[in-house]
């Protein structure tokens, strides 16, 4: 019997692919979604996917998208039961969770209370010191600038030095000696302000180079939380992922037992429900360090996705509505099963430094076939914004083993195009065809030892000359009825390669020029 959907309406508070994805997730539950949006954004992607739409106004995310009155506004006026922060923006504000609850509505997220335990790093180190899981030796407190220092003299260098707010790699810094220790702390103080309105620090020893591994997890409204296993995210720029993959290829079943009963014994805890992210270093012993709690989805969520054959987003719906996960994943084999990948497709410059891009996109095609999974907020004639995230889309893919996913990836990125402004689908086509890459063979430096994966010996070609091929091999396929020649020619003796060149000659790119 199909159950009935557990909320008419949900508002999902955020932007582009996520949003997207979510409503598909919601439309699939039977659930009306309502985007929200930007006046910049009021032709994107996850506007039109959505059942629903509520201008906010505005440009900025502080004007839109991180403005909790408009979201609750927005929610009260749609008539909406229950609101989807996806990631980013509000997704980990403890405060917005408590507001969304006071007005009547669910939070398809974690409790506010457990967000407060976990929200910063230094509270959720002690919360993890607390549970028995192992840190890394380092400072919970930011008692000045000079405490900072000389807890790193005392810790020994190379140490971390880290926003205790936020994520994604923002306030972070390597430091291997004494000298700049007070820059590094400054700077970090000023990126931390300016990204999360908290400039507190931490420092760690540095575990470095390590494996960066994540366990997603998921808890109930009854105590009980399941590890749905790890993912190896150690291919990162600036302490930011650009690859992931589920499972690691160096995490073997005692190891993935050990940190998976590590997050769920954190996770309990503090009363966590909901989706969450518990993330670790790993070094080459085997020994593993919990780094933070990620308390929303995160980007990464579809790798696990194909490997265990659960839904997050249906999940998340389902607890939050009051559903046991007893029942809802009941004789499930939640054991990964098969290899996946992902990488993000950003509008940024690899070869320039990776510069963010913003304007017009031209052209987009996004690969397709077996085993691949695009989440895309883009669309031909879309005007990519200046004010968000350079993500674009995300290109998964799902193969029986590594070696296999591996191939697949790379083919689906020479098929990828996102034509008008620079991306880095190129440069993720190069990782993923290196040879030590392939082997498994990475660390959280990987992408430092490899300069010129992002900075190729090549020219890569006029995104015209692209968009000529494109399209030539879009045409090719549909080349008439006119019998092959007896030459042995792939193309039909109607349709050579010059007659195709002076179709392509009369055609227009959006936007651009012959």
């Amino acid at each position: 019997m199909v159950k009935p959907p557990p909320f008419r309406r949900v508002l999902i508070a955020n932007r582009g692919e996520i949003a997207v994805r979510i409503c598909r997730g919601l439309r699939e539950l039977g659930i009306e979604s309502i985007a929200v949006h930007s006046e910049v954004d009021r032709k994107c992607a996850h506007v039109m996917a959505a059942d629903h739409a509520f201008p906010l106004g505005g440009n900025s995310a502080a004007e839109s998208y991180l403005d909790v009155g408009k979201i609750l506004s927005a929610a009260k006026a749609m008539d909406a039961q229950a609101i989807h922060p996806g990631y980013g923006f509000l997704s980990e504000n403890a405060n917005f969770a408590r507001a969304v609850r006071e007005a009547g509505l669910v939070f398809l997220g974690p409790n506010p209370e457990a967000m407060e335990r976990l929200g910063g790093k230094s509270a959720a180190r002690e919360e993890a010191m607390k549970a028995g899981v192992p840190v890394i030796p380092g400072t919970e407190t930011d008692d000045g600038d000079a405490s900072l220092i000389a807890a790193a003299k005392r810790i020994g260098l190379p140490v971390m030095v880290k926003a205790s707010a936020g994520g994604g790699g923002r306030g972070m810094r390597l430091v291997y000696e004494e000298k700049d220790l007070a820059e590094a702390i400054a700077a970090g103080r000023r990126e931390a302000k300016a990204s999360f309105g908290d400039d507190r620090m931490i420092v760690e020893k540095a575990v470095f180079p390590a494996r960066h591994i994540e366990i997603q997890m998921i808890g109930d409204k009854y105590g009980d939380v399941v590890s749905l296993h790890e993912r190896e995210c150690s291919v990162q720029r600036r302490h930011q992922k650009v690859l992931e993959e589920a499972p690691s290829p160096v995490v073997g079943d005692s190891l993935r037992q050990r940190m998976g009963d590590a997050a769920v014994k954190l996770a309990k805890a503090v009363g966590y429900d909901n989706a969450g992210t518990a993330e670790f270093l790993v070094d080459d012993q085997g020994n593993f360090y919990f780094l933070e709690v990620n308390a929303r989805l995160q980007v990464e969520h579809p790798v696990t996705e194909l490997v265990t054959g659960v839904d997050l987003v249906h999940l998340q719906v389902r607890v939050a509505a009051g559903e046991r996960l007893a029942d809802l994943l009941k004789d499930r084999d939640l054991r990964p099963r098969g290899h996946a990948m992902e990488v993000r497709v950003c509008a940024e410059n690899p070869e320039g430094g990776f510069l963010p891009a913003a304007g017009l996109l031209r052209l987009v095609r996004e690969p397709e076939g077996p085993g691949i999974r695009v989440d895309s907020g883009v669309y031909s004639g879309w005007d990519v914004p200046v004010f968000y995230d350079s993500l674009l889309a995300k290109v998964i893919v799902y193969a029986p083993d590594r070696a296999t996913a591996c191939t697949r990836l790379s083919q689906a990125l020479r098929d990828a195009a996102y034509l008008g402004i620079p991306t880095n689908v190129d440069f993720l086509r190069r990782l993923v065809d290196d040879p030590d890459f392939r082997r498994g063979d990475i660390r959280t430096d990987f992408l430092n030892r490899k300069p010129g994966i992002a900075k190729p010996t090549e020219i890569p070609p006029d995104d015209f000359v692209l968009a000529a091929a494109v399209l030539t091999q879009a045409l090719l396929p549909h080349a008439g009825n006119a019998a092959p020649s007896n030459t042995g020619d792939a193309i039909p003796a109607a349709r050579t390669s010059a007659s195709v060149w002076r179709e392509l000659s009369g055609l227009r790119l959006l936007g651009g020029q012959q």
